[in-house]
């Protein structure tokens, strides 16, 4: 009887133990989660932080190109009507007149004028911007007439091709100035030559296409904050 009687205790002892460590192993557990969910909030942070830093000193870097884009040709906009679009970069020549003839690839003399007077300065100016630059875009934008035979889907093809080729036709012109031979190398690395044709038609208050307007060529700058922060998530 004392024998059965005594062992009743420590059953009941080795079931308490029992209790008492798996609640410890538990709270390890427990404090071991919080730990490495703390340790993952802070890794997070951290990233958001470096994301939040090549943001700005990405958003600084395009402010100030802006700024001395601006600066450099101020005086030249109104005579060669163009302009500079502050948030997406782009040097925009405007005047359609003046670029090309209708249906036509080859420049016109004057927009060769222009471009040996531009192309220089503009490249002076992106090029201290370099390490901030993923590429400059030649862009060729049409309208989206064609001629009053053709199908909507028969002019957007026959304006892409011509959007390409007067783009090639500009960045070969540019390419080829006597006065940036020294930069021939980083042209070819981060200029390259896009025909939108009439993607991006310019319209007015009431969604109305400005035809004129609509054929365009643009030197667009495309920095590389995203591929940076990209790289930061990455790691």
């Amino acid at each position: 009887m004392e024998r059965i009687i005594g062992s009743e205790p420590a059953k009941s002892e080795q079931r308490e133990e029992h209790w008492v460590s798996m609640s410890d192993l538990m709270a390890g557990l427990m404090m071991v989660f919080l730990l490495i969910s703390v340790a993952f909030m802070l890794h997070v942070q951290q990233e958001q932080e470096k994301v939040k830093e090549v943001a700005v000193a990405y958003q600084n870097s395009q402010v100030a190109l802006y700024q001395e884009l601006y600066d450099e040709f101020v005086e030249d906009l109104p005579r060669w009507d163009a302009e500079i679009d502050q948030d997406s970069l782009e040097f925009r020549f405007n005047a359609p007149e003046v670029l090309f003839d209708t249906g036509k690839i080859g420049l016109k003399p004057g927009f060769q004028t222009i471009l040996s007077d531009f192309f220089p300065r503009y490249l002076a100016v992106i090029q201290r911007f370099q390490d901030a630059i993923a590429e400059v875009r030649i862009e060729g934008h049409t309208s989206s007439i064609w001629n009053r035979y053709s199908t909507a889907d028969e002019a957007y093809f026959n304006n892409m091709e011509l959007s390409q080729g007067r783009t090639r036709a500009v960045l070969n012109y540019v390419y080829f100035l006597p006065t940036v031979a020294e930069s021939k190398e980083w042209i070819k690395k981060n200029f390259a030559a896009v025909g939108f044709s009439s993607a991006h038609v310019v319209v007015d208050d009431k969604g109305v296409e400005d035809v004129n307007r609509s054929r365009r060529v643009s030197f667009k700058v495309v920095t590389n904050a995203e591929t940076q922060i990209r790289k930061i998530i990455a790691n």
